[in-house]
């Protein structure tokens, strides 16, 4: 269920290295390309631009939104370190899916976290609310139509946390240990085999009675690395007997590289930007360790040409701080062009996050008070 081209294309769930080959990933997972979405989808940077550029089963959710009919979005997040741009990747797509209506789902995969990486769950849980919803409410997030929860605490209503967690049990019966071997490895642990069932019913539970009362379509937005999971939930999903689903759906986006090209690192912190990061700090770690793609001199520059494919300055306009396609399409041909030297590229970087983290960070001051009240309740 992992993918491995090569050693130096390795795409799996916890290991992204090499060129990514988006194409093969795609012939080799059975997605298929997002093209022909509805003008609403055109609007999101994120679609128009192929950054979410492929999925699985997608027109389960495209038929429920133009029926005006009820579809869920689930997600979970790993509360492992700081937010940084490339988390905000997946809040801006459950931010939009929350504006067409979705019912939103976000877990915390405190269990699978303290399984696999930090076993203390109070740390687990402050970062979960100090650094992930604080700043998706920040972004834009309307919590209160919104089903936040841990893995390790999934309500208190007994009757939805007993659905929830039967749901990962039953679904035990149904796996094998070669399904399991096939996403985690050789490694394989009891407790990473509960968070994989638990994951399952992440995904599943919003179809529930005791939830969404019936099932409905969900969609489950991802990066391409998390995939094998999705397929072992969709598997378990049809052999179960005791309920009757609606295949999941899913989409799938490229990956923001890191400061220093590869993928983003939450144990480094020179590989990101995170969203609490200063002005200053954001401006330095630019100038210092952004990836460029310019040439060793400004003659052969000039002369050749930058790549805007690999230069990470770039990539982070093209994600979304620059929000104007023509103003992102002449920079890239300015860039690539050698008009545009990769300093002063950088500098148009650093005037973008500087607005944004000014204008974020007064936003965070707010929702901190937003997510007290949310949490209260």
């Amino acid at each position: 269920m992992v993918l491995e081209m090569n050693k130096d294309f390795i795409v799996t769930p916890w290991e992204v290295k090499g060129e990514i080959d988006y194409g093969k990933l795609m012939a080799e997972f059975g997605l298929k390309p997002t093209s022909g979405l509805p003008a609403e989808f055109e609007k999101n940077a994120l679609f128009r631009r192929k950054i979410v550029f492929a999925h699985r089963d997608f027109e389960k959710i495209l038929a429920a939104h133009s029926g005006k009919k009820p579809f869920a979005m689930m997600t979970g997040l790993m509360p492992s370190g700081k937010f940084h741009f490339g988390h905000k990747l997946v809040a801006d797509q459950i931010i939009f899916y929350q504006k067409l209506g979705a019912r939103v789902y976000l877990a915390v995969a405190d269990v699978e976290a303290y399984n696999s990486r930090n076993p203390d769950l109070a740390q687990l849980r402050k970062t979960a609310v100090e650094e992930y919803l604080t700043n998706y409410a920040a972004l834009g997030l309307d919590l209160s139509k919104c089903d936040f929860y841990f893995q390790s605490n999934r309500s208190s209503d007994g009757r939805k946390a007993s659905a929830y967690y039967a749901l990962a049990a039953l679904l035990a019966r149904h796996a094998t240990f070669n399904e399991f071997r096939a996403v985690y490895g050789d490694d394989i642990t009891p407790g990473k085999m509960a968070s994989a069932l638990l994951q399952a019913s992440d995904m599943l539970h919003p179809q529930l009675q005791e939830f969404e009362g019936k099932p409905i379509p969900t969609v489950v937005p991802v990066g391409v690395d998390q995939d094998p999971h999705l397929r072992l939930a969709r598997d378990l999903s049809t052999r179960i007997k005791e309920y009757s689903f609606t295949q999941l759906s899913s989409t799938y986006h490229s990956f923001l590289p890191g400061l220093k090209g590869g993928k983003m690192s939450s144990s480094d912190e020179t590989s990101y930007i995170a969203l609490t990061d200063s002005a200053e700090e954001a401006e330095k770690k630019v100038k210092k360790y952004a990836f460029s793609g310019g040439r060793d001199t400004i003659e052969e520059h000039r002369k050749l040409g930058g790549n805007p494919g690999v230069d990470v300055s770039f990539q982070m306009l093209k994600y979304g701080l620059e929000p104007d396609d023509k103003k992102l399409q002449s920079i890239h041909d300015e860039y690539k062009s050698g008009k545009l030297l990769s300093g002063e590229l950088k500098q148009i970087l650093i005037e973008k996050i500087t607005a944004f983290l000014k204008t974020h960070h007064k936003k965070r001051e707010q929702a901190k008070k937003t997510v007290e009240k949310y949490l209260e309740n």
